[in-house]
């Protein structure tokens, strides 16, 4: 649970402020929203596939653009 007390003469939007960079860092937000909606097992297999794919791809293209500096060992 997450707990932000407003400090005195503090404004109440660098309150909420904190309160959404706390969500953020607990990662609330991305929870609530992986279970808005019911995934079937093997759609869900499909889903962790794709992004690790995803990720994969990403990687190699960092390390390929890393090879490619001129000036780099």
């Amino acid at each position: 649970m997450i707990l932000v007390t407003v400090r005195e003469n503090e404004p109440f939007e660098k309150a909420l402020r904190r309160f959404r960079r706390k969500v953020e860092r607990e990662g609330i937000r991305k929870d609530i929203k992986k279970n808005s909606f019911y995934l079937k097992p093997g759609e869900k297999r499909r889903l962790k596939q794709r992004l690790a794919e995803k990720r994969r791809r990403k990687a190699s293209r960092r390390a390929a653009r890393r090879a490619t500096r001129p000036g780099r060992a």
